[in-house]
Order: structure tokens, then sequence, then C-alpha cells
């Protein structure tokens, strides 16, 4: 028996609540995890790319800011960011400097080059027209 719309449980005792919030967070967990999807290739570099141009972070907040904006659908395992990172930086399109970490930790920052901004441009582009097409045919009657 589904609860009626609007229906909130009745939740009288500590026990109760945290039980009812690991539960939910939970099937929060499960459902995204429904969601995630992989990515097409190619297209990690373009999310690099476009997360760093907002603002220089370290690899861990890269991954972190992907997960937060995209609403867990999209999470970057470390085996393919740091190879990643380091690929967009032999290309010249991400320039590496250590910093201090607001935990007080040294971390690799990646800022985006001029080089790195023109490549995002292109691939925005490349990658919105072909989105548009795809979503042309998906969408036939």
């Amino acid at each position: 028996m589904e609860p009626k719309k609007g229906y909130e449980p009745r939740i009288d005792s500590p026990a109760k609540a945290t039980r009812h919030a690991i539960v939910g967070a939970k099937e929060e967990r499960s459902l995204a995890a429904d969601a995630r999807i992989e990515l097409p290739q190619g297209t990690l570099d373009l999310l690099i790319l476009k997360t760093v141009a907002l603002e220089p972070l370290h690899g861990w907040g890269i991954s972190e800011r992907l997960q937060q904006i995209s609403k867990d659908v999209v999470q970057v395992q470390q085996g393919s960011l740091y190879p990643a990172l380091h690929r967009l930086e032999r290309r010249g399109w991400l320039r590496p400097s250590w910093s201090t970490t607001e935990n007080n930790r040294r971390a690799k920052y990646y800022e985006i080059t001029a080089a790195g901004r023109k490549q995002l441009s292109t691939e925005s582009d490349s990658w919105r027209k072909l989105a548009a097409a795809i979503a042309t045919v998906l969408d036939m009657a």
C-alpha cells in the first residue's frame, strides 16, 4: 500500500529519525547509482576543461565539482581523472601549480591556459552540434 500524497512518516524517536535518515540516504545513493552513465570517449577532457575554466582546482576538487554539478551522474574515478589531467597538461591546455588546500594540505591545482580555452570552445561547439543531431534522430516520430 502506497502512502498518500504529501504523507510524511511519523518520526517520534531519535532512533526512528536516524533509521529514516539512513534509509533515505541509501535510497538516494541507490537512485544516483542507477542514474550514472558511462562517458563517451573524449568527453572527460571537455568536462575537465570546463570545470577548471570556472576556477583553478586540484584533482579531487575537479572530481567533486563534476559530481556535484551533474547531480551524481558523472562520477570520475581517480584511475581516469589523473591520466586525463596529465594528458591535458602535456598538450598545454592546463597549467599546474602547487598550493595549499582549504584543509592545509599541499595539492597540485590546475588552471586552464589560453590554448585550453580555445580547445574548450572548439570542443563545446562540436559537442553541442553532435548532441543536437542525436536529439533530432531520437525524437523522430
